[in-house]
């Protein structure tokens, strides 16, 4: 019924726009493609998308034409092998051990997104915004001058690798006059970009709700995460109080760390019920258009 109602509002020739913002949240992120699933079944496709880090990197190969299931088929084949995993993180290392043994500084793990996105993207994903089949947003942090930087035209590598520079784990990116940390520090859900651009406005969240269990001291490495992630959703669930989305999903991917890409099929399947809200609730919001 719900897929028959967008049809019909297509043959009458004034179908809502839809638009949609991917979050950032690490290995959650990778949930987005089944949101992206649901807009394939339901054959809607947005009018634009705005993604901030891993929902940047997903965002592009969206928009760069790749189907929902083509970029679940990508991942699964990318993620899964450990050791071509490992090899490739180890070539996008810029930090050295050496560096920390004999002259006491330097990040060991450092790694440089831009060759990341290199070693990672499927060939589907275009060397520019503007070779793109849909508009895509991407959202960094400027660092120096501490504020939000959405782009949308040029180099597509370095803005997506900018916004994907999480502290401590990639290098920031030197984009133009600016230097690009990751966009979850100012914006780790940008549907607020989209709201003058589309009938509807899908927001995906992804950031991590609260851990349930008997609480233990975190490390070092998952206080400095930690308190990024916290931060991330204190941020959304301000910004959701202010000015909600028309459409909000919170796959329930909560258990999941921010590295854990190799359980990419263990999170494609827990986000297998948001999928279906999504479905559901946008089949909602076509059957209130047709109602007017």
């Amino acid at each position: 019924m719900g897929a028959d109602a967008i049809m019909l509002r297509r043959r009458s020739g004034s179908t809502p726009t839809v638009a949609i913002a991917l979050g950032g949240g690490g290995a959650r992120g990778l949930c987005h493609i089944a949101a992206l699933e649901a807009l394939d079944e339901l054959g809607v496709r947005p009018t634009v998308i705005a993604g901030t880090s891993i929902g940047a990197v997903i965002g592009a190969g969206y928009a760069a034409g790749m189907s929902g299931k083509d970029l679940r088929a990508y991942a699964l084949s990318a993620l899964r092998n450990r050791s071509e995993l490992m090899r490739k993180l180890m070539r996008a290392r810029v930090g050295r051990f050496s560096d920390l043994v004999f002259r006491g500084r330097g990040n060991p793990v450092l790694l440089d997104g831009e060759i990341c996105l290199d070693l990672f993207w499927p060939t589907e994903v275009p060397d520019f915004f503007e070779e793109l089949s849909t508009p895509l947003l991407v959202i960094a942090t400027d660092f120096h001058r501490r504020c939000e930087f959405v782009m949308s035209r040029g180099p597509l590598g370095p803005a997506v690798a900018g916004s994907m520079a999480i502290p401590g784990w990639i290098r920031p990116v030197a984009y133009e006059d600016r230097f690009l940390i990751d966009g979850g520090a100012v914006n780790p859900l940008p549907y607020d970009v989209l709201f003058d651009r589309a009938d509807i406005v899908v927001a995906i969240d992804v950031t991590a709700g609260p851990r349930g269990g008997t609480p233990v001291p975190p490390s070092p490495f998952q206080s400095m995460i930690g308190a990024a992630q916290i931060m991330q959703a204190a941020i959304t669930t301000q910004k959701v109080k202010t000015r909600p989305p028309d459409i909000l999903v919170r796959p329930g991917v909560d258990q999941f760390g921010i590295l854990d890409f190799r359980r990419v099929g263990q999170i494609l399947r827990a986000a297998e019920p948001a999928r279906d809200e999504l479905k559901r609730a946008i089949t909602a919001q076509f059957e209130a258009a047709l109602r007017d």
